[in-house]
């Protein structure tokens, strides 16, 4: 490599750098933040399933089956970090691309809605 060469890639080598790092930082700051809020979370989902169960007589089927859920997914909130869950999700698209691309392609026609609504 030419010293003028260098002198052209040295500057940019380092912005690239600096970016990596802040970006690696923000994810790990991500990752923090959702791991102090999985047992508040959890408690909420078990708060909702609990009122599920208590007020929901007229519909108890579903009810119970949505409140069962919850306490499901509570759990698993609980019980699994942040690397664990990203996991789960990667196995999961992988398991099933077809529905997860439907899921995604509606998601952003909705959210395209709503960021260009002109109200």
């Amino acid at each position: 490599m030419t010293t003028e060469t260098r002198n052209i890639t040295d500057p940019i080598t380092g912005v690239a750098s600096q970016v990596k790092e802040k970006v690696a930082e923000l994810g790990r700051a991500a990752a923090s933040t959702i791991d102090q809020n999985r047992d508040p979370a959890a408690n909420r989902l078990d708060s909702a399933a609990t009122a599920l169960k208590d007020g929901g007589e007229n519909v108890a089927g579903a009810a119970h089956a949505a409140a069962g859920k919850l306490n499901s997914t509570a759990d698993y909130v609980r019980e699994n970090d942040v690397d664990s869950m990203m996991s789960d999700l990667v196995r999961f698209v992988r398991s099933h691309p077809g529905p997860t691309l439907l899921v995604a392609a509606v998601g952003g026609f909705f959210l395209g809605r709503a960021l260009t609504r002109n109200d």
